[in-house]
């Protein structure tokens, strides 16, 4: 039985197309935006959709979502509220593709089966947990494909400084797609060398065939139509979730204008990704 990451691939790449990506942060700038947000960027252009869950020590994100972080934390948002934003999603949308992207400290607390059992029942399609390592991950991979519920998607990361050995490692451990992380840094850094990346993602994809697509470093329509040549996809986080600083958790009206700068980002990177031949 296919995931609903699988199936959007299958679509896209018959298509023509390229996935686009976006992340938030769950609970951020507070609660009741995220599961409004999650449909606009829908409408928006988002083929799948990647919810950060808040965590204190976000060691890969940099000071733009690990503020995001801090904010929905502030808010009084956890692991389980934000799985129970997802839930409240599908209730209208059972097409779209989550993903959630976090740490292993609340996922230990919570305990593997009951976190994956909770995701399940929300409607999440893939777990990304950033301090996983592939070759501690056991049977957890197998585990979220497997299920009958509703089967999931593990998804891994690349990165540069990847050796041979662990990427093939990540190869047979990942399904759905493969992260590859476009620079040596956190989220949000800015030195992103797109030639680089595209000789990257090319070497990986000789090796396999699971989509692999692109993130950390996009922020706008000109690096995202780059590496979407040749990348299945592009995730765009930071260039998002900027949008949201400084504002106060009951501020309506600088919510709302930080929304519209957030969609219209979409746009941007939609209408790009959508002239590559």
């Amino acid at each position: 039985m296919k995931t609903r990451i699988e199936t959007t691939f299958d679509t896209l790449r018959q298509a023509g197309k390229k996935a686009l990506i976006p992340y938030i942060m769950a609970g951020d700038p507070n609660p009741q935006v995220t599961v409004s947000l999650m449909h606009q960027l829908v409408e928006h252009g988002a083929n799948i959709i990647e919810v950060g869950l808040p965590f204190s020590d976000p060691m890969a994100d940099g000071p733009v979502i690990a503020h995001a972080a801090e904010r929905a934390l502030a808010a009084g948002t956890s692991t389980s509220d934000a799985i129970a934003m997802i839930a409240e999603f599908r209730k209208t949308n059972t097409t779209t593709p989550v993903l959630v992207m976090g740490y292993l400290n609340p996922v230990e607390i919570i305990g593997y089966d009951k976190f994956a059992k909770q995701c399940a029942d929300a409607g999440v399609d893939a777990i990304l947990m950033v301090d996983l390592p592939p070759k501690e991950a056991g049977d957890f991979p197998k585990q979220l494909t497997a299920r009958t519920d509703n089967p999931m998607n593990q998804i891994f990361l690349l990165a540069p400084t990847t050796d041979a050995a662990r990427r093939a490692k990540v190869i047979e451990n990942c399904s759905g797609f493969i992260y590859y992380v476009s620079l040596k840094g956190v989220t949000g850094s800015a030195a992103l060398d797109t030639q680089v990346v595209r000789e990257q993602v090319a070497q990986i994809k000789r090796e396999t065939d699971i989509p692999v697509c692109v993130g950390f470093g996009i922020r706008d329509g000109v690096s995202a139509k780059a590496l979407g040549a040749v990348a299945d996809g592009v995730i765009i986080g930071s260039e998002l979730v900027k949008n949201f600083a400084g504002i106060a958790a009951d501020d309506t009206l600088a919510t709302e204008q930080a929304v519209a700068a957030l969609l219209a980002k979409m746009d941007e990177l939609k209408s790009a990704l959508d002239t590559l031949d």
